[in-house]
């Protein structure tokens, strides 16, 4: 078999219920569900944080957050620091011969010694931070001053006007059209991340829509076109069979206050999570369980849906199985070939989840959760909660005075994984 190809397709605060194939009542992603058709759908597939940068490192690295070293939202300016050298999917691929690229999104850092070119990215269209405008490119949001934010490598560039989820679309298409040798191409569309924007013919698409679903629709939509012409170069230059495509996003959908440019601050609740408790910046499923496709037609199944928990940090060791190539000894995710082609045969897997003071694990069925929060900026509620996904998969009833035995193995799971997360911080100081 020829060495994969790999496109990378993530997208920023978009819900588990945001995509016709995971149950959309108004949102038509033709493109997305195509390619849910010719590969595996994950119904149970998470983020392994329930904010950007987190979830970005442990795409990347195959690592826990805490583990990768970023466990927070990283900032703007232009001396932010971001993801500790360490090996990435994209070094692992270059130093084997692949051709690795980024278009779009990357918030692991900014300032120069954390850019992409230097965590094996020979390539990079983008913007550094965690959100732009998608006209002008300049970040508003949590900074005293609007900082323009597009880079072309190391070099700033300007392209006032260009739709950004188009731009990254436009440079990702030219990358496969051009390149020869086998390569990586992640493609880290903002969409449908804030400030909300979409050009008039994609919101004309939904204008029966209120507008917070309008334009979210409109958004999402427009990756959706961005997908369906990434297929479609591959196609074209015969590659589609021997490519590995994973789509996912970095977390659920944002209820925050977003930021317009009249200077007021409005609530948001545009994007959906098919109706699972919480949304970003919670452990609740809403915020961390979000859409994961796989597609491959030379190694995968066509018309699967997997429902074995597994999570962002399985991407690289997984990728690197099917390159044929060994992933460092450290990485906390799995290779999940087996587990997408014919489904887990090994003992329950237990997944495990932090965010400034949440704690969660799941086993199986089982979830325990720790002070959780329902969302980014809201109180934490104290104590402990147990709940069935199998039987109540919105987290509506807690178990834990019915299931004494269960909580309490899963406990010690929590005190286990508070002390491995301890650990790693400790190796950090």
């Amino acid at each position: 078999m020829p060495r994969p190809n790999i496109v990378i397709i993530y997208t920023d605060d978009l819900g588990w219920g945001d995509l016709g194939c995971y149950g959309s009542p108004h949102i038509r992603t033709p493109h997305l569900d195509a390619l849910a058709d010719r590969g595996v759908r994950m119904s149970d597939w998470y983020s392994n944080s329930p904010v950007c940068s987190p979830s970005r490192a442990s795409l990347l690295t195959g690592r826990h957050p805490a583990h990768a070293g970023v466990e927070s939202i990283l900032g703007a300016r232009r001396d932010t620091h971001g993801l500790p050298q360490q090996s990435t999917l994209a070094s692992a691929l270059a130093e084997a011969g692949w051709r690795t690229a980024i278009f779009g999104k990357w918030h692991l850092g900014v300032e120069p010694g954390s850019a992409p070119l230097r965590h094996g990215f020979q390539h990079h269209l983008g913007f550094r931070a965690g959100c732009v405008d998608y006209y002008s490119h300049i970040m508003y949001w949590g900074v005293r001053y609007p900082i323009h934010d597009l880079w072309s490598d190391d070099t700033e560039i300007w392209n006032n006007g260009d739709y950004l989820t188009d731009l990254i679309t436009d440079r990702a298409v030219g990358f496969i059209e051009d390149t020869t040798e086998p390569f990586l191409c992640y493609v880290a569309y903002n969409a449908p991340h804030y400030p909300m924007h979409a050009p008039a013919d994609a919101m004309a698409r939904y204008a029966d829509l209120p507008w917070d679903q309008q334009v979210m629709a409109a958004m999402i939509s427009r990756v959706d076109d961005g997908v369906g012409r990434i297929v479609e170069a591959l196609e074209r230059t015969g590659r589609l069979d021997d490519t590995i495509i994973f789509f996912s996003s970095d977390n659920g959908p944002s209820a925050e206050e977003r930021n317009w440019l009249g200077g007021e601050e409005i609530a948001y609740a545009g994007g959906s999570t098919g109706g699972l408790r919480g949304h970003k910046g919670s452990v609740f499923e809403g915020g961390i369980r979000v859409p994961g496709i796989w597609s491959w037609p030379a190694g995968l199944p066509a018309g699967r849906t997997c429902d074995e928990p597994s999570m962002m940090m399985d991407v690289a060791p997984t990728i690197l199985a099917a390159a044929g190539l060994a992933p460092d000894a450290d990485l906390d995710g799995e290779d999940l070939l087996p587990v997408l082609s014919h489904g887990r045969t090994d003992p329950e897997r237990v997944l495990s989840w932090e965010y400034e003071g949440q704690l969660a694990v799941r086993r199986g069925r089982w979830k325990l959760v720790a002070d959780p929060s329902e969302r980014l900026g809201a109180p934490r509620a104290a104590g402990r909660m147990l709940f069935d996904l199998a039987a109540d998969p919105h987290e509506t009833t807690d178990l834990a005075a019915r299931e004494p035995e269960v909580l309490a193995d899963l406990a010690k799971q929590l005190e286990a994984w508070s002390e491995t997360l301890d650990g790693w911080r400790r190796s950090r100081v």
